[in-house]
């Protein structure tokens, strides 16, 4: 049977919930790390699991690092940005990492949050930028930022990663999501480092979220546990369009040489406000069950939508269709 995981949130933060989702035929939720410490969450934990034991499941819990993910940083209240705004980044704006701001040029397109919101660079400076929409939205702190055809080289794991993957297995998580995989060196770090804190069983999780990724994907095998096709970020990393295309080809060499893949990102993403999903959705699992997939994964839909459990209720069943077959 394919796994299949929601995403703790506050949507699905009490028993009941968890106890209907784990009943439906969840195995496993993911903690997302980037606004929140683990030990933030023992308490979650402990309910994740009760509810689970409810249920007749041993839960799976996977945490989801920081790592090398570019992010803005806290804001007070969300900012409004509409067409033709323009605003800045760095001194006397949104606070960013410098080393940001360091590879931005003039003429650089911006995606913010997953890509909801794109500008351009009109000035820049190794200590500011001016940036002007495109495509406006709501920003809200900590969301994610990308510079189109830019790396920025940061540190496989942040501070408070390397401090949540030290307390792992106290608190039972049964495996690591490491973002932004670049190269065999950035899982080999995760990896001694679990290894010297009691986590020598705690799975890895490779998540494939741009082209450097999909490049060097076949290197990743011998010290990953599972690769996770994250289309957030890589379908920003590349023309939406060819994002099937890579996808279908991430699951083919990994089929290839038996490696684990999960697929994930927006794959019931209407079911955050409907309680229905939409053809296409339901067709996106199943052929990423038919693919081959060993993991399916929502996020928002479980963590903030309105209809977790009929969430969960879609994607079993889809996967259960598939696997019939």
């Amino acid at each position: 049977m394919i796994d299949v995981f929601g995403t703790l949130g506050p949507s699905c933060t009490d028993e009941e919930t968890l106890y209907e989702v784990f009943s439906l035929g969840m195995t496993g939720i993911r903690i997302n790390l980037s606004h929140v410490m683990l030990r933030d969450c023992e308490e979650s934990i402990k309910v994740i699991k009760r509810a689970a034991k409810r249920a007749g499941v041993s839960p799976k819990i996977l945490i989801d690092m920081q790592g090398p993910e570019l992010r803005i940083g806290k804001l007070d209240i969300p900012v409004i940005l509409e067409e033709e705004d323009e605003f800045i980044l760095g001194a006397a704006g949104i606070d960013v990492d410098n080393r940001i701001l360091e590879a931005m040029k003039t003429g650089n397109e911006v995606l913010l949050d997953d890509g909801k919101i794109l500008a351009k660079v009109v000035e820049a400076d190794s200590g500011s930028a001016k940036l002007k929409v495109i495509r406006g939205g709501q920003l809200s702190g900590r969301k994610s930022i990308a510079i189109v055809g830019a790396t920025v080289d940061m540190p496989a794991l942040t501070d408070s990663d390397l401090e949540n993957i030290r307390i792992a297995a106290d608190y039972n998580v049964t495996g690591v999501m490491q973002p932004f995989v670049r190269s065999a060196d950035d899982l080999k770090t995760v990896r001694e480092v679990l290894d010297k804190n009691g986590g020598q069983n705690i799975k890895i999780y490779a998540k494939i979220e741009n082209t450097i990724g999909v490049e060097n994907l076949e290197s990743f095998f011998d010290y990953a546990d599972e690769i996770v096709i994250a289309r957030g970020d890589l379908g920003n990393a590349v023309p939406l369009w060819n994002l099937p295309k890579i996808q279908k080809d991430i699951s083919a060499r990994c089929n290839t040489h038996n490696m684990p893949f999960m697929v994930v990102t927006q794959m019931l993403a209407s079911m955050e406000h409907s309680k229905v999903p939409t053809r296409a959705e339901v067709s996106d699992i199943y052929n990423a069950a038919i693919d081959g997939a060993s993991s399916v994964m929502v996020t928002g839909e479980t963590a903030v939508g309105d209809y977790p459990v009929e969430v969960i209720r879609y994607m079993v069943n889809t996967v259960k269709a598939a696997c019939d077959e």
